[in-house]
């Protein structure tokens, strides 16, 4: 198997208005997504500080006892927000459950009923002190940095720059942040297990762009991957940030993405529809 190189990409020329760079960034855009489906960008405006202290926190609320983590279970929130636990969640039936911790938060909403609507759960100050603030202004910072690289997204695809913006910035956009705790294994269990099973991610943008991606026509991949199960006496974290979008929006293919006379690969979907049925097949 060749091995795949994870293009870089700046978007700081982006963010300060430069256009000769924005060119420039559209243009790496456009052809980090469709091959590999993944990429990594650099010059954006999350601090080290609040993604250290948010992983410190985030650290010592998976250290907390069994029975303290369980009081906020996802099977307690009507939105699926949450604690789960390892081995909850099977992407890969070939390896079992995934050997991964999880805690999701999303924005603070009533419960309105909706798929993925409604409020966050959280355990008390008195024993993660801080967790909260430090989560939500994370979530807050990553979602304002989401909406911005929609915008060069829409511009890669030849749409308007603001193309996206009520689809993924909209108060009722559905959008979630999962922190994950892989915990150590041995070579031998670690040949045998994965932290993540394989995969392709569901929604419109974990950073990253959806499987099967209806709206171009297969165009801008999202590749598959999987986590490795740390080989190690430490503890692995991780945080991934999604954009779903709008439950109501009918996902098809993009104007840009079909040539005349050539039909779409995909049959439309509401983002809602799709969502139920990958969370479906993984819970």
């Amino acid at each position: 198997m060749s091995k795949v190189t994870i293009p870089f990409i700046d978007i700081s020329g982006y963010l300060q208005n430069d256009l000769a760079k924005t060119q420039e960034i559209v243009f790496l855009f456009q052809t980090a997504c469709q091959n590999p489906g993944f990429l990594q960008i650099t010059g954006h405006s999350i601090s080290p500080t609040l993604r250290s202290d948010t992983l410190a926190a985030l650290s010592k609320f998976f250290a907390l006892p069994l029975k303290t983590k369980l009081t906020v279970h996802r099977n307690k929130s009507p939105c699926l927000r949450g604690y789960e636990v390892i081995g909850e969640q099977t992407l890969e039936e070939a390896v079992g459950g995934d050997q991964k911790e999880g805690f999701m938060i999303g924005p603070e909403l009533p419960d309105t009923g909706r798929f993925l609507q409604g409020p966050n759960q959280w355990v008390g100050e008195d024993v993660a002190p801080g967790l909260g603030a430090l989560f939500m202004e994370y979530f807050r910072q990553m979602h304002n940095l989401s909406v911005k690289v929609f915008r060069i997204v829409a511009l890669s695809l030849g749409l308007e720059e603001g193309y996206f913006d009520e689809f993924v910035g909209s108060k009722d956009s559905i959008a979630m942040c999962r922190a994950h705790r892989y915990p150590p294994t041995t070579k031998e269990m670690a040949a045998k297990t994965r932290g993540i099973g394989a995969h392709t991610d569901f929604g419109a943008l974990t950073l990253l762009l959806q499987d099967e991606e209806r709206w171009t026509n297969n165009r801008y991949k999202s590749t598959r991957h999987r986590v490795i199960s740390p080989v190690s006496d430490k503890d692995r974290y991780s945080i991934a940030f999604f954009n779903e979008g709008l439950l109501d929006k009918l996902i098809m293919c993009l104007p840009t993405c079909v040539e005349e006379g050539e039909e779409p690969l995909h049959e439309p979907i509401t983002a809602e529809q799709h969502l139920r049925n990958r969370y479906g097949g993984t819970y």
